[in-house]
């Protein structure tokens, strides 16, 4: 789950560099508010990617999700790639559990057909 849900994280963060920077280009907004905004959900995305494999991480993504369809009341085109991520997100979260769920059964195969008394011939 981990290399799906990081490389969604990651799409992600250039995506909200550069929303941020058409936000300066097409908005009233001043640039500090613009990349605080924008700075801060980039630095999330990234610290997200160090953190998934902790409890509160996948919850903390979905957050994220909302935030970035949220941005499309600034910058209208995001209303479009939140929707796009979140369903990156949600298809990393549950294919990336079902392949995590897999590993762990082969390697329960292998341990236990490897295992003292087994023939390998």
């Amino acid at each position: 789950m981990r290399t799906l849900c990081a490389s969604t994280l990651i799409g992600e963060f250039f995506v909200i560099g550069f929303a941020g920077l058409v936000a300066m280009q097409t908005t009233e907004l001043s640039p500090a508010a613009v990349w605080g905004v924008s700075g801060t959900a980039m630095l999330v995305s990234l610290l997200l990617c160090g953190m998934l494999s902790r409890p509160g991480a996948v919850p903390i993504g979905w957050t994220l999700q909302i935030g970035l369809i949220a941005a499309g009341f600034v910058v209208p085109v995001m209303f479009f790639l939140g929707v796009l991520f979140g369903g990156l997100w949600w298809a990393s979260v549950h294919f990336g559990r079902k392949v995590d769920e897999a590993k762990a059964r082969f390697a329960i195969q292998a341990e236990g057909g490897a295992g003292p008394g087994a023939d390998t011939a």
